[in-house]
Parts: structure tokens; sequence; C-alpha cells
């Protein structure tokens, strides 16, 4: 009889352990599917926080930044807080601007600004600047 009391006592701790640990509640795991376009989202949305992470860590870009007041360590934390759409549009206009500027299209436009507000105020004989046009009265 004391050999089934040894086996019974040896039994009994392992099974009341195995009977508290399944009576916790267990969390439900649910796999979904993943479609293929929005794997493709994710990945693109972290290679455009990742451009944008580049961009800002420059050294020009930091310097440029301090020029203008602006804190580049605390700009690059508010960078992570953006939304997907806001960072992908940012790192289009990184990918699309041009590198240096085209000064000669800037002059360009300025000249036609100025010429486009004088023939006005000439129409409106605010001017005499130019004498192909003539006056409105």
């Amino acid at each position: 009889m004391s050999y089934f009391h040894r086996v019974r006592k040896a039994l009994a701790l392992p099974l009341i352990l195995s009977l508290i640990v399944s009576t916790f509640p267990v969390t439900a795991f649910s796999a979904e599917n993943v479609s293929t376009d929005q794997l493709i989202v994710e990945s693109m949305v972290s290679a455009d926080r990742e451009l944008v992470r580049d961009f800002m860590s420059r050294v020009e870009v930091r310097e440029q930044m301090q020029l203008l007041g602006v804190d580049p360590d605390e700009a690059l934390d508010r960078v992570s807080s953006l939304s997907d759409g806001e960072i992908q549009q940012i790192a289009g206009e990184i990918t699309t601007a041009p590198a240096g500027g085209d000064g000669l299209g800037t002059i360009v436009g300025a000249a036609v600004t100025i010429f486009i507000i004088l023939l006005i105020t000439d129409i409106l004989c605010l001017t005499n600047f130019f004498s192909f046009t003539t006056c409105a009265r």
C-alpha cells in the first residue's frame, strides 16, 4: 500500500499544476489573409520613412535647419509621428525636387511676372511704359 501512496503523491503535484495552468485564460490568436498589395504598400511606406530619415540626417540639411532656427533632432523625432500619407508626400517631393534649383527658370518667371504687371498697368492707364498698348479709357 505504501507503493500506491508514493505514486499518488508523485503524480498529485504535476496534476495539480497542470490543472491550475490550464484554467488560466488563453489569449486567442487569429490569422488573417494578407494581400500582396498590403505588403507592397507597407514596404513602400517603410522605404519612404527611411528615405526621409536619411534626407534629414544629411549634414547640409541639418545645417540649413539650424540656420532656420529648427532643432534637427526634434524635427527628426517629429518625422516618426507623421502619418503614412504625409511621409509618402514628403518622400515624393524629395525624389522629384531638382537638386540645385533652376536659376534660369526663376529669372524667366520673374521677368514674365513683371512684364504682365506692367502690361496690365499700361492698359488700365496707370503707367505709360509700353508704346504698343492703348489706354482702356
